[in-house]
């Protein structure tokens, strides 16, 4: 693994364990395939139950509800590795994980965790989440309502660029909840009456992960389904805290794979009998990839120990996702240049990095919106609208 400062040294032997366990599997059976369906479009649905037999799904869960109990550190190493082979292949396990499975067990009732969450671990289920509307970036202008009715919700709206949502059995939905004029968050089983998932098509970026709306016309939930301890929009904006946490890894993951493709290309390309790998400009793209991912993974490292802690706060989020996926994207970039035209084929992985992590970059906060939160911690003014 491409690791200068020795992170691995800091890490526990279960950390460590974890890393070497999803990185055998990552390059036994999603590297050979990744390119593959990404062409497809989508990777098997059957996938997510190889994702759960290697715990993959909810790993810092307790056992109980499908879980190992494991550390955020170690989380975040399942993830790097999951995207050294694909951003969408760490998406479907990081948005079943963090923005399914948390809110359930972090706000849901002990039925609804002991109905839903070892399904979901084992892979055998599916899970959405439902917070995206067209506002993007303003999910305080949620359209989506919830209203009682008895001894149910009736929920109608449409949620969009939603993970997984055309495949999942289960739906994590927010909605603004009528007469108390506050965001609650409901579990919605995907076949009930009025539900549907329609596939967004097109994507030139995270095809190897299936995406889709989410459209609710008059759907009845029981009013057991709502999640309890979810009262405000502080809840859906805590689980994607965890997930941005997990993309901080991620991204690494997918830096990585830019950086030894162009490394191991430039070593072999000769020009004028020489390797490019002599040329002082192609080795300023290698020191400043070895550079950005070095800084980037102590900063996750150091996050990871920080939400053990349960010291964690969002603008320490914000810098990790916002500075360690950019610093991925430029590193894409500068490998496909090492690359020159070879490197717009599918013959070699890092184009289909540059794709996705377009989309990475945006999803979940994007590089603008991370950059006035941050602004907002440096001044005290809040700079959004």
């Amino acid at each position: 693994m491409l690791d200068l400062l020795s992170v691995r040294d800091l890490l526990t032997s279960e950390e460590r364990a974890v890393w070497d366990a999803t990185r055998a599997f990552t390059t036994g059976e999603l590297l050979p395939h990744a390119q593959g369906w990404w062409d497809a479009g989508g990777a098997p649905r059957d996938l997510m139950r190889r994702f759960g037999e290697q715990g993959l799904l909810g790993p810092t869960l307790p056992p109980e509800y499908g879980g190992a109990g494991l550390s955020a550190v170690a989380y975040g190493c399942a993830m790097y590795e999951l995207e050294r082979a694909d951003s969408g292949l760490r998406s479907l396990a990081s948005v079943q994980g963090s923005l399914v499975m948390g809110p359930i067990h972090r706000f849901g009732s002990e039925d609804l965790r002991r109905r839903w969450l070892p399904g979901l671990a084992s892979g055998e289920l599916v899970g959405c989440f439902g917070l995206t509307e067209e506002g993007g970036s303003d999910p305080a202008a949620m359209r989506t309502t919830a209203r009682a009715d008895g001894a149910h919700y009736v929920l109608t709206g449409s949620k969009v660029w939603i993970t997984n949502s055309p495949l999942a059995d289960v739906a994590v939905v927010w909605a603004r909840v009528e007469g108390e004029d506050r965001v609650g968050g409901f579990v919605v089983p995907t076949d009930t009456p009025g539900f549907s998932a329609p596939k967004i098509d097109g994507k030139l970026s995270l095809r190897a992960s299936v995406t889709g709306e989410i459209v609710l016309r008059e759907c009845r939930v029981p009013a057991a389904n709502r999640l309890e301890g979810a009262r405000g929009l502080g809840a859906p904006l805590s689980c994607l805290t965890d997930a941005r946490y997990g993309i901080s890894w991620g991204a690494l993951g997918s830096l990585e794979t830019s950086y030894g493709t162009a490394r191991e290309f430039a070593l072999g390309r000769v020009t004028f009998g020489q390797p490019i790998a002599s040329r002082q400009l192609v080795q300023e793209k290698l020191a400043r990839m070895l550079a950005e991912h070095s800084k980037g993974l102590l900063l996750s490292w150091r996050l990871g120990v920080l939400k053990d802690e349960g010291r964690l706060s969002p603008p320490q989020v914000s810098l990790a996702k916002r500075d360690n996926v950019r610093a991925a994207l430029n590193g894409a970039r500068a490998a496909r240049e090492v690359l020159g035209a070879s490197g717009i084929t599918t013959a070699y992985p890092v184009m289909r990095h540059l794709l996705n992590l377009e989309t990475v970059d945006t999803y979940e906060g994007t590089h603008d919106i991370h950059t006035l939160v941050l602004g907002r911690e440096a001044t005290g003014i809040n700079a959004f609208g």
